[in-house]
């Protein structure tokens, strides 16, 4: 099994992976599908389902099928063309597209939120329909964004998780196990088989390049959320409050009186900033998703700038220990806050940052596995009750003690040996166990929970 960290870590836009990367990514396959296609198109149709009708609103993935539809990807999204485009196309009813003829679209009637019926393969469930002259439909497609940016037909989910055809890689292990044991044969550390991996597939300068990339729009991210304030959009009036913390910490900063607690202040500050800029729309890195996206930027960050010894050469070590503890999660679980709940989403993203904090700090494999196993144990359960549907209650201060959360992971498996009772294995298993039996109100449907029980008009 071989998941790059480049398919873990995407750069795209918020405020949801799964509700606005996914769909647009879903939207670019099938323009490309009617571009294959021998039938003459004259229209095009979405229907949203499940999670994706329920808070997709508030998740801005009308928005993105529409600019999905349009042409946009997550990658090379422009702001600016994409309002333009929308106010364009809602004059005119009509999307214009290369290698397409000119498709009838009125959003108001052919991007459909059905709340009734959902999909069989996963919580987020599209269609979308290429229409002939009449108005028929003659080109069908389900699609499902299963978490993280990731994108699969109804087909391919049927076929099974395993879908990699490439070539094979030194080290395939599939689970914690199986990771252990190769690490033990080789004496490699977990970042040294996942890099022999990576290296195997997409050479040593694309890791080198790429991860460098992944940090810079990181960090960057950090930076913007930490001197911008004002009000988020979306209706709940959400004020930002990362630059306000962050001037306070930098007052603080020398004095006496500050107390040693105040270091969680710094970790939270840095992954709010994240999940304020994601909440308004800007630029982030899943990790491994948008909600999540702050948890493993703030750890990173925390250990640069306030761990002794610290150095910027361990970055592309600590990217791709997280990468193999996501992958390992996603493969046998999920990433999918729609599908398992919170646990799935910041309970993963604490996991790969505390792996890869403590391999950084010098961890042992078994260490590694340890602090990755700590960190979701005490996730397990957390329910995705997003207010209004949007990714700011409480999904903002839930990626500071995430990070918090993650970072004491490693320190207290780093107090270990690495022996320990539970498996990160079965920790997994039971993530996806526990999500299985979640209702449904508390995955991403803002249906129960505090999307409920609190004001939010």
């Amino acid at each position: 099994m071989f998941l790059s960290v480049f398919d873990m870590f995407k750069v795209g836009i918020g405020p949801s992976s799964s509700h606005t990367m996914g769909p647009m990514v879903a939207a670019a396959r099938f323009l490309d599908l009617m571009r294959d296609s021998p039938f003459t198109f004259a229209g095009v149709r979405a229907s949203l389902h499940g999670s994706l009708a329920f808070t997709g609103v508030g998740h801005a993935t009308d928005r993105a099928t529409i600019l999905g539809l349009a042409g946009y990807t997550p990658q090379d999204y422009d702001a600016e063309k994409a309002e333009k485009t929308l106010k364009t196309l809602s004059a005119t009813h009509e999307i214009n597209v290369e290698g397409l003829p000119p498709l009838r679209f009125d959003p108001k009637r052919d991007l459909i939120f059905d709340y009734d019926h959902k999909l069989d393969g996963h919580a987020n469930g599209m269609m979308l329909m290429a229409l002939d002259a009449q108005g028929d439909v003659s080109l069908r497609q389900v699609y499902y964004s299963i978490g993280g940016g990731f994108v699969m037909t109804d087909a391919e989910l049927a076929a099974g998780k395993d879908t990699d055809e490439g070539a094979p890689v030194p080290y395939p292990f599939k689970s914690a196990a199986e990771m252990l044991e190769m690490a033990k044969a080789s004496g490699k550390t977990i970042a040294g088989m996942k890099r022999a991996n990576e290296i195997s597939r997409n050479g040593e300068v694309h890791l080198r390049d790429g991860s460098r990339r992944l940090w810079q729009v990181m960090n960057d991210c950090i930076d913007r959320g930490l001197a911008t304030d004002g009000i988020l959009p979306g209706g709940l009036s959400v004020k930002r409050r990362a630059k306000g913390i962050h001037q306070a910490l930098l007052a603080e900063r020398g004095l006496n009186q500050q107390a040693p607690h105040t270091i969680n202040d710094w970790m939270s500050v840095y992954a709010m900033a994240v999940n304020e800029e994601n909440a308004a729309g800007g630029q982030v890195v899943t990790a491994p998703t948008n909600g999540a996206a702050g948890v493993l930027p703030a750890t990173l960050r925390y250990y640069l700038d306030h761990v002794p010894g610290a150095s910027e050469s361990h970055i592309e070590d600590f990217l791709l220990t997280a990468a193999a503890i996501g992958g390992l999660v996603k493969f046998n679980a999920s990433i999918s806050g729609a599908e398992a709940g919170c646990q799935a989403e910041v309970g993963s993203a604490a996991a790969m940052s505390a792996a890869g904090l403590c391999a950084v700090m010098g961890g042992t494999p078994e260490q590694v596995e340890n602090a990755a196993e700590i960190a979701l144990e005490h996730h397990l359960g957390m329910t995705c009750d997003p207010v209004r549907g949007l990714v700011q209650v409480p999904c903002i201060e839930r990626n500071g003690l995430g990070a918090i959360k993650a970072v004491s992971a490693a320190s207290l498996s780093l107090r270990g040996d690495g022996t320990h009772l539970v498996p990160l294995d079965a920790c997994i298993e039971t993530m996806r166990q526990t999500g299985a039996d979640m209702s449904e109100k508390y995955k991403e449907t803002s249906l129960g929970g505090l999307a409920v029980n609190v004001p939010n008009c």
